[in-house]
């Protein structure tokens, strides 16, 4: 049974910012539209902006350009704007910011009849991620009377586990765990939470998901993109810290995560606990074999000419921050013992795509390899395209009609675009619903992040330390050579290269 959505207040910090006009301002418009949203509701937006509630929907609604061109019906946007307000501030963290923050939630408690409920939503700066929940606290709004108080949080969750595990204890030290909703919008995608579903609701996947059955598991996320004009910041940041630690690790925690014993957020969560605990830790002279760092030059893109990573916008000419990074590692369980594992992500490749590729070991004999060659490269993969053209293909050899026994791959394969006229809804939408209902099973917990950050500290300390070379890469390539010898020693191996759409045009048919 779905959980009933109580009345309650959304306060936004920061709402003057990009990411709430281009996110989430848009995302709740979408839940109200779809009459998600409780009937007694309301919108605070804070910040040090100075506006009027008329300014103030007028900027993030009348003419905000993420929430044109979309077909919105203007009464309906008109409606929606009566529900916003906003509150000034000083300071984000100031104690006398929090109390005219709690006396406008209490005139707004009194008109909508929503209570004591609040949601808090920190679209800050990193650095006040744990200021502005104490100034919350010294005013009593971190644990209401009659009610309750959720806290949101963006990436990223620390810059290290070190600090991951002080900003958890000073979250923790006055939201309770169950309460701090620290949000991962790959986790919102439709196509990630249906790696379950995949794997749990049906019979004949499940025990093929072991070591006795998979040569190997990649996932790859490419970004067709440069850095652009924020090459300062990412340049405090790169793609093991921006892409891995968080997004891409909670992907394969939906891979390779046990069943859960129900569906909820507490046996999920400890699943995928339990997976990250299992990551083999590559340290020290394993780094430099096992993981590739690099940058990249300039080049062609699908979007145009790039500069290259070190002639962009407010990054250093000596920058050593890596722009892709290709990692082979294992997971020490029953499970999974000695099947390799990959993961790639990088700027300026060729095709902005995230999918996930299983593929499965070859018969113990090649029978029909006396007629074809082929029979030899037949691959059976299980290729989860999780964006754009979102599906799934299942890849396994066929004769080719004829003489003889000759082999060529053909695919199965669904999209979800068959499976209903509705629009996929955003992944700010899907989670924003689940933390107003107060389910926290597609958000990141406390201890799960700091255990990502455990298995990623030693590849930085070791790139900290030179233990491990830079590679180049040319825009508009899969990135450098070095990231396929990733693959030696795994015969007939490679990464998938993927096309523009999940069914390429390189094998024989398609079913």
């Amino acid at each position: 049974m779905a959980n009933p959505i109580d009345p309650h207040i959304l306060i936004i910090y920061g709402a003057s910012g990009d990411l709430a006009q281009r996110k989430l301002i848009p995302a709740v418009f979408d839940l109200y539209r779809g009459g998600y949203l409780p009937e007694k509701f309301a919108l605070l937006g804070a910040s040090r902006t100075d506006y009027t509630d008329e300014a103030f929907r007028e900027k993030v609604l009348f003419e905000n350009e993420f929430m044109q061109g979309n077909g919105y019906d203007e009464d309906q946007l008109k409606a929606f704007s009566e529900l916003l307000f906003y509150q000034d501030l000083k300071a984000y963290d100031g104690v006398e910011d929090a109390k005219k923050l709690k006396a406008k939630l209490e005139d707004l408690g009194e008109q909508f009849e929503t209570g004591s409920n609040y949601i808090f939503y920190l679209s800050t700066p990193p650095k006040l991620y744990s200021s502005i929940p104490k100034a919350l606290a010294e005013v009593g709004l971190n644990k209401p009377e009659n009610g309750w108080s959720r806290l949101v949080v963006e990436k990223p969750f620390g810059y290290d586990e070190k600090s991951a595990k002080q900003l958890n204890e000073e979250l923790q030290s006055v939201f309770r765990e169950n309460d701090i909703y620290r949000i991962d919008h790959y986790l919102g995608k439709e196509t990630v939470q249906n790696l379950l579903v995949t794997r749990f609701a049906n019979g004949f996947f499940e025990p093929l998901w072991n070591r006795n059955y998979i040569q190997s598991v990649q996932i790859t996320a490419a970004e067709t993109v440069g850095v652009g004009s924020r090459g300062g910041y990412y340049d405090e940041s790169g793609a093991l810290r921006d892409m891995i630690q968080n997004h891409l690790l909670q992907v394969l925690a939906h891979v390779a995560m046990e069943p859960p014993i129900r569906a909820d957020a507490y046996s999920i969560r400890g699943e995928k606990m339990k997976l990250f605990q299992s990551l083999r830790a590559i340290t020290g002279e394993q780094v430099a074999q096992q993981v590739v760092r690099a940058q990249y030059d300039a080049g062609d893109t699908k979007d145009g000419h790039v500069e290259g990573y070190r002639e962009a916008e407010g990054v250093p000419d000596d920058s050593m921050t890596e722009t892709y990074v290709a990692m082979k590692f294992f997971i020490d369980n029953w499970r999974w013992a000695g099947v390799p594992f990959f993961i790639r992500t990088g700027k300026c490749l060729p095709l902005k795509v995230t999918e996930v590729v299983i593929t499965f070991k070859n018969p113990p004999q090649a029978l029909f390899s006396g007629y074809d060659d082929y029979a030899l490269k037949c691959d059976n993969q299980l290729i989860m395209r999780i964006q754009p053209d979102e599906g799934m293909a299942l890849e396994f050899g066929m004769k080719v009609p004829g003489e003889g026994f000759r082999v060529k791959n053909v695919d199965m394969d669904f999209f979800y675009r068959d499976l209903t006229t509705k629009d996929v809804p955003e992944s700010y939408s899907r989670l924003l619903l689940d933390c107003m209902k107060g389910d926290p099973t597609l958000y990141a917990r406390g201890d799960s992040v700091e255990q990502a950050w455990a298995f990623v500290d030693p590849i930085l300390q070791a790139w900290e330390k030179n233990e491990a070379p830079l590679a180049r890469y040319t825009a508009g390539t899969w990135g450098p050579e070095e990231a396929d010898r990733l693959w030696d020693g795994i015969t007939g191996a490679s990464w998938r290269n993927p096309a523009e759409s999940l069914i390429d045009d390189k094998h024989y048919t398609k079913l």
